[in-house]
């Protein structure tokens, strides 16, 4: 049987920044990759931020990854207008129902720049940087949701931000058909204010504002870095440290994570274009 090719753009938004975030990504897409007996899957990178440089719309997949930064940064910017424009072309292809749907998962700073583009809630500055590993909380719709529903809750998730999505619009949420997936933890300090962590746009749309693709060696890479201890310490305490380096003496935390939500959609997106023509070997 002819073997089908699955093309995906990963869209760097680290602006040339050092990170984990991009390799953590393509090692689940290689992952993925090896889930399939008929399936190729053939990945192109684009630093969008950093180079102005954006895909077309003929890609099957796209991932939009997290970065550093204000996702105001960009405005009256070419490389932010041509990331909208690009979403726009997603978009109207598939409000076709002629078309073959396009897939979109937006990380961190992208999901921020999801919000923006469909205007379905307010971001701002966080009184204080989220930094570190922490527990998500489900909403009704993410219990029953297929890449969260696998999941324990609260979960556990790698959340790097410094600006939060408060205030859903629930006219816009209503008109778009978003659900709210998943939500912050409680903050004694600010209990009215429980950022949104996770939104599904659609069957083929969903963002989450922590890192889901995001293992323990990118972890205990970012921790260990003196300039990092010193920041958690700094803007923290010393026991909030060394409570972040006990989370990672138990993996558990963040593997079921990375291994359920980002390769769901994968495996979703992937089995829903290849209908009918093979079986994952799943």
């Amino acid at each position: 049987m002819e073997q089908t090719n699955i093309r995906i753009a990963i869209l760097d938004l680290y602006n040339n920044e050092e990170n984990q975030g991009m390799r953590c990504i393509q090692d689940i897409l290689k992952e993925t990759d090896g889930k399939y007996d008929r399936v190729k899957i053939c990945y192109d990178i684009y630093e969008v931020r950093y180079k102005n440089d954006a895909p077309d719309q003929s890609y099957d997949i796209y991932i939009s990854s997290g970065g550093p930064g204000s996702p105001f940064e960009g405005v009256g910017m070419p490389w932010e207008a041509s990331y909208f424009k690009l979403l726009d072309k997603l978009v109207a292809n598939n409000e076709n129902p002629a078309n073959r749907k396009k897939y979109i998962f937006f990380i961190c700073h992208s999901f921020q720049m999801m919000v923006r583009y469909f205007k379905l809630a307010e971001i701002v500055k966080r009184e204080r940087r989220a930094f570190g590993i922490f527990p998500i909380y489900k909403t009704e719709s993410g219990l029953s949701d297929p890449l969260l529903c696998n999941l324990a809750n609260p979960f556990y998730a790698a959340d790097f931000r410094e600006w939060q999505v408060l205030n859903p619009d629930s006219e816009v949420l209503d008109k778009t058909g978003a659900e709210i997936l998943a939500i912050e933890r409680e903050r004694p300090d600010f209990p009215e204010n429980r950022a949104l962590m996770a939104i599904r746009i659609s069957d083929e749309i969903v963002g989450t504002q922590f890192h889901p693709e995001a293992d323990p060696s990118s972890m205990i890479y970012h921790f260990r870095q003196p300039e990092r201890k010193q920041q958690v310490i700094n803007e923290f305490n010393e026991n909030a440290y060394y409570e972040m380096l006990q989370h990672l003496e138990e993996p558990d935390n963040i593997i079921r994570t990375k291994n359920c939500i980002l390769p769901g959609f994968l495996v979703s997106a992937i089995d829903s274009m290849t209908v009918g023509k093979l079986e994952s070997v799943l």
